[in-house]
């Protein structure tokens, strides 16, 4: 057989593999996390893209919420202040929540948004503030080992009619993890929790969560520890020992909250990986860490 005539074949064998999952998803809403070095490499950016749109276009119904941390951290360094954080989240004052809403929904949302329109999709970019779309507090010192963390929110809830509409109109939301409380002051939100709150709100099909590892690694220094499947209660375990700490707590702590309100598979996958996205969707094996609600609960 000729080179050519295998890699059509190689091809049409990716798209046979395809087709069971195109069906079993069909209709359903995936919420993704995307952030990390995925967002910095041009390259691999173009590539989460068109998997989002691609998605879209087979009848998937995604819904994205980004992060940008390290631009944060770079603009607050040009205005000469220091970047802290709290069990992965930032500490953040009142010039802090500024420049993340103007990193966060001024300049990264609409650059996705242009990106996703030039690929062919109609996307739109808004923040926990727009149609009231999350009701926010400010993060109470209890639930960040005892430390107050400044103008950080925490999601009470989540305006879903304003994501279904979106979505039924043929719209891909891309939410900026900005908010304001009830007294109207701008909180900085992580955008894994926020991740988490969204797809629990709307009953996801899946939440995915795009990092710069290759998944939860039982040590960290080695990818060939990592762990390709979990139940929640095992993913609470490694939480409570600290075998997950750093900026992979609140990937995990989102995993969790979408899995309590009923979503029934939650992923941590390499962002940087060119169509990871499909490779998790779309493939027999999958290339990251799984988490599934404990055996019952769903």
């Amino acid at each position: 057989m000729k080179k050519a005539e295998i890699c059509v074949e190689q091809r049409a064998q990716i798209l046979i593999e395809a087709l069971p999952y195109i069906r079993q998803f069909y209709g359903k809403t995936f919420v993704v996390k995307y952030g990390g070095k995925a967002m910095e490499d041009e390259a691999v950016k173009r590539a989460v893209l068109q998997d989002i749109v691609l998605l879209r276009y087979v009848g998937i119904i995604p819904i994205v919420v980004h992060g940008g941390g390290p631009e944060i951290s770079e603009m607050m360094r040009r205005l000469g202040l220091k970047p802290r954080f709290v069990r992965g989240m930032r500490v953040t004052d009142e010039e802090t929540a500024q420049i993340a809403e103007m990193v966060l929904a001024g300049r990264i949302g609409k650059e996705l948004v242009d990106q996703l329109n030039r690929m062919g999709a109609l996307a739109i970019s808004l923040s926990g503030k727009d149609a009231s779309l999350l009701k926010v507090r400010k993060i109470a010192p209890e639930h960040t080992g005892g430390v107050d963390i400044g103008l950080v929110g925490e999601i009470v809830s989540v305006k879903t009619q304003v994501l279904n509409d979106l979505c039924e109109k043929g719209y891909i939301p891309v939410v900026s993890s900005i908010g304001a409380d009830d007294e109207g002051r701008t909180l900085n939100l992580n955008a894994d929790l926020v991740t988490g709150a969204i797809a629990a709100a709307l009953q996801a099909e899946k939440v995915i969560f795009l990092t710069d590892v290759p998944g939860i690694c039982r040590d960290k220094s080695d990818p060939s520890t990592l762990i390709s499947s979990l139940t929640a209660q095992e993913a609470r375990h490694l939480l409570e020992t600290g075998l997950v700490d750093e900026g992979m707590v609140p990937k995990v702590e989102g995993c969790l909250r979408a899995l309590d309100g009923g979503v029934p598979k939650a992923h941590i996958i390499n962002g940087s990986v060119p169509h990871a996205l499909l490779m998790e969707i779309f493939t027999d094996k999958g290339i990251g860490t799984m988490i599934i609600p404990d055996k019952g609960t769903i």
